[in-house]
């Protein structure tokens, strides 16, 4: 296993907000966290990253390909973050730095992991933004994030966490702030990135519609507990907890909407 994350606990101030959160994610394997607001999805997430807010309490354990994570201080933490685990954010724009050009920030992390001078990481920012399909890679990245629409800024944030060629990515509802037909194309994109670079996937939502386009197995959480896993056809058509099966009735909704239906 490349991640497995077991009886995982955080509290703020004595109040636990994730209790006892375990599972494990294989080479090359896609696995979702799903759940409401406040379920500890995107805690789990920043734990497995080590950017939880300061007072957060950690208790369990963290092990990437077998390196235990939980209690890493930040230098070391910093290592593994960028070159060998990826991170996607819900909203590019607070993610970006409005004042430097893009082409700067898809390579940033390479110039630190790798110590590639301007020429190269020119070159890689290039490369990259014309593998997210990003138009006129050449001329793209000299741009500012406020001259690019929110699917082109999710692009370019899809790009900086592949600068290093991460083993997993991390991507924490990275297509809520989307339009559907965007969503769908950033989705696209992402699953056949994670395949042809056999990277392992965790991606966090609270939309099992979404899940469904990404992900092969799914972990559904309540109140920082895990109460449903399964593979993802498996929570689509009998999901056994009763959180599952509403968010199989929101998704279902959220189709019907789409396509114009009344429900």
């Amino acid at each position: 296993m490349s991640l497995e994350v077991s009886d995982l606990g955080i509290a703020f101030r004595g109040e636990r907000v994730v209790d006892g959160v375990s599972f494990a994610v294989a080479d090359g394997e896609r696995l979702g966290l799903i759940g409401e607001s406040g379920s500890g999805k995107s805690l789990t997430a920043l734990a497995i990253l080590g950017l939880l807010p300061d007072g957060a309490e950690v208790t369990g354990s963290i092990r990437w390909n077998g390196r235990e994570l939980v209690g890493l201080d930040d230098r070391e933490f910093a290592r593994v973050r960028g070159d060998e685990v990826g991170m996607v954010f819900q909203e590019p724009q607070t993610a970006l730095n409005p004042i430097r050009p893009v082409g700067r920030q898809i390579s940033e992390s390479a110039r630190i992991h790798r110590g590639l001078g301007r020429p190269a990481a020119r070159r890689l920012a290039v490369e990259l933004a014309r593998r997210v399909a990003l138009p006129d890679p050449e001329s793209i990245v000299s741009r500012y994030p406020h001259q690019l629409s929110g699917g082109q800024r999710q692009r370019v944030a899809i790009a900086m966490a592949l600068a290093c060629d991460p083993d997993l990515l991390v991507a924490d509802e990275p297509t809520t702030a989307l339009d559907v037909t965007v969503q769908a194309e950033v989705l696209d994109l992402l699953g056949r990135l994670v395949d042809e670079r056999g990277m392992s996937l965790v991606f966090i939502t609270h939309d099992l519609a979404v899940l469904a386009q990404v992900a092969t197995h799914g972990v559904v959480l309540e109140r920082g507990r895990v109460v449903e896993r399964a593979p993802i056809a498996r929570l689509l058509s009998a999901p056994s907890h009763p959180v599952t099966r509403g968010l199989l009735r929101d998704a279902t909704a959220t189709l019907w909407r789409a396509e114009g239906r009344d429900g």
